[in-house]
C-alpha cells in the first residue's frame, strides 16, 4: 500500500513538472510574439527617442535653419540643416547633422506652388527630407500633355523638385485589419476611438459617406454600426459608431492575421526611416517604412493632403486598417499605388490631426486617458485598438475581462516563464534522482536479505 502511494506521488510530481515546462514555455515563445522581428530592426525605446529628440531640435531651430529630420539604419536622428552654426547646434544635442541647401520653409513653398496649380488625377507629391527635394509622382493615368505642364511648373520653382513616373494607378484602397462591409464597398476597421459617451471605430473617409451602414459580413447578419462624421477629400477619416455604443472586448488590440493581435498603447507621430506595420483584411500584416511625410495625392475622387508616405504595400480592401509601430498607433490606410506581388506606395492619412478633427480619443483600458470601464471590440466586429503591454501579442477575440492567453502572453511575463522552466526541469530531476535512491536502497533491502 505504502509502495502504490510513492508511485501515485511520484507520477503526480512527473506530470506536475511536465505541465510547468509546458506552461513556461508557452509564456516565454507568446510573450516575445509581437510584431515581426527584423535584422534591420532598431529598438523600440532608441527609435522613438530619436524621433523624439530631431522633432524637438527642428521645432527650436526652425524652418528656416533646418529641413526636417529622420531616423537612420541605426536608430539615431539626424537633422538636415542649412548653415554651419545650425549644425554644431544639432551636434552639441547629441544628433547627427546633414547640411543642405533647400530650408523647410523653401520646401513647403514648393508643395504650395504645386497645390496651386491645374489639378492633376493621378499625381502625388511628398517632401523627401533625406534628399532634400520635392519628389513629384505621376502614375500611368496621368497623358503626356499634363505630365509636360507639371514638369514646367517643377522647373520653375527650381532644381530641387525631382520628377518621377511610376507603375500602377495611385487609388483609394476601398473594398483591413477586420473586414467591414457597407453598399459602398468594403473597407478595414482601424482603431477604437470615444467621445467619453460612445465607442467608435476611426477608419478611411473614402470608405463611405455619413450615413453609411456597415456590417461585419457579407449577408448583412450582423451590423456593427453606421458613419457619423467624416471628411474626404481634403483629409481622409471618417467616424463609425457603434450600433451598441460600446466596442466590445479588447479594444485595445489591432489584428494581424491568424487569430493573433498586437496591443497599443497611444498614439504617436511617425518620422521619416521609421519601421512600422499595416494590417488590412485584404493582405494582412505587412512592413516597411516610411518614406516621405506632408504627402499630397491627387485621387481621382479628389485631393487629400498632409498624409504620411510609406513603402508598405497595399491592396484594395486595407483601406483603413490601422498603421503602428512599437504599439503606437500611427494612422489609418488612405490609398496608393501598387501591390503586395510587386510593391508599392501607400499613404496614411495621420491619427492624432483626425481624432482631433473629431473630438475623440483612443480606448485605452486600464490606462490614463480612457473612458473609465471601457471596453474593447470583439475580433468579430472591428480590430481594435487602444492600448496596453505595447506590441504585444493577444488574441483578437474574447469575453469579458482579460483573457487568460492574453495574461499569458505579456511581455513582462518572459522572466517568470523562464522561473517556470527552471523550476520544472529541477523538479524533474529531484524526481527522478529520488526514485533512483529509492529503488536503490529497496535492492539492497532485498540484496541484504537473501544473504542473511
Amino acid at each position: 500500500m505504502r509502495h502504490a502511494r510513492r508511485r501515485i506521488v511520484r507520477r503526480a510530481a512527473r506530470l506536475a513538472a511536465v505541465g510547468g515546462l509546458l506552461l513556461g514555455g508557452t509564456m516565454v515563445t507568446r510573450a516575445v510574439a509581437s510584431e515581426p522581428p527584423g535584422p534591420s530592426a532598431a529598438p523600440g525605446t532608441l527609435a522613438r527617442a530619436a524621433s523624439g529628440a530631431g522633432a524637438g531640435l527642428v521645432a527650436r531651430l526652425g524652418g528656416d535653419r533646418t529641413a526636417g529630420h529622420w531616423v537612420d539604419a541605426d536608430g539615431r536622428p539626424v537633422v538636415a540643416v542649412t548653415d554651419g552654426s545650425t549644425a554644431e547646434a544639432v551636434r552639441r544635442a547629441g544628433a547627427t547633422a546633414k547640411v543642405v541647401r533647400h530650408s523647410m520653409t523653401e520646401l513647403r513653398s514648393a508643395a504650395a506652388t504645386l497645390r496651386s496649380a491645374p489639378r492633376v488625377p493621378g499625381t502625388a507629391w511628398a517632401l523627401d527630407y533625406r534628399s532634400n527635394e520635392v519628389v513629384v509622382r505621376g502614375d500611368r493615368t496621368v497623358s503626356g500633355a499634363d505630365w509636360s505642364r507639371l514638369t514646367g511648373v517643377a522647373e520653375g520653382i527650381g532644381g530641387f523638385v525631382r520628377m518621377e513616373r511610376t507603375e500602377g494607378v495611385f487609388t483609394t484602397r476601398l473594398n483591413g485589419a477586420e473586414p467591414i462591409l457597407s453598399t459602398a464597398g468594403r473597407c478595414s476597421a482601424g482603431f477604437n476611438v470615444t467621445d467619453g459617451t460612445s465607442d467608435f471605430i476611426l477608419t478611411a473617409g473614402h470608405c463611405g459617406p455619413t450615413g453609411s451602414v456597415w456590417f461585419g459580413d457579407g449577408k448583412g447578419d450582423r451590423q456593427i454600426g453606421r458613419t457619423v462624421a467624416g471628411s474626404f477629400p481634403g483629409d481622409d477619416f471618417s467616424l463609425v459608431e457603434y450600433a451598441g455604443g460600446r466596442a466590445g472586448d479588447a479594444a485595445d488590440v489591432v489584428a494581424v492575421g491568424g487569430g493573433k493581435g498586437v496591443r497599443i498603447t497611444g498614439t504617436g507621430e511617425p518620422a521619416v526611416g521609421q519601421r512600422v506595420f499595416r494590417s488590412g483584411s485584404t493582405s494582412g500584416l505587412r512592413e516597411g517604412r516610411v518614406t516621405a511625410l506632408d504627402a499630397t495625392v491627387n485621387y481621382p475622387e479628389g485631393t487629400v493632403t498632409g498624409l504620411i508616405e510609406t513603402d508598405v504595400c497595399a491592396e484594395p480592401g486595407d483601406s483603413g486598417g490601422p498603421m503602428f509601430s512599437e504599439g503606437v498607433a500611427l494612422g489609418v490606410t488612405s490609398g496608393g499605388s501598387g501591390d503586395c506581388a510587386k510593391g508599392g506606395t501607400t499613404f496614411f492619412q495621420p491619427l492624432p490631426e483626425a481624432m482631433a478633427a473629431l473630438g475623440v480619443r483612443l480606448v485605452v483600458s486600464g490606462r490614463d486617458g480612457a473612458a473609465a470601464g471601457t471596453s474593447a471590440p470583439p475580433a468579430t466586429g472591428a480590430a481594435g485598438a487602444g492600448a496596453s503591454a505595447a506590441g504585444a501579442s493577444a488574441p483578437v477575440t474574447g469575453a469579458g475581462g482579460t483573457p487568460l492567453l492574453a495574461r499569458l502572453t505579456d511581455r513582462r511575463n518572459v522572466g517568470p516563464g523562464l522561473l517556470v522552466v527552471a523550476g520544472s526541469l529541477v523538479a524533474l530531476v529531484a524526481t527522478r534522482w529520488i526514485r533512483t535512491e529509492q529503488d536503490r536502497k529497496a535492492y539492497r533491502r532485498q540484496y541484504s536479505a537473501t544473504w542473511n
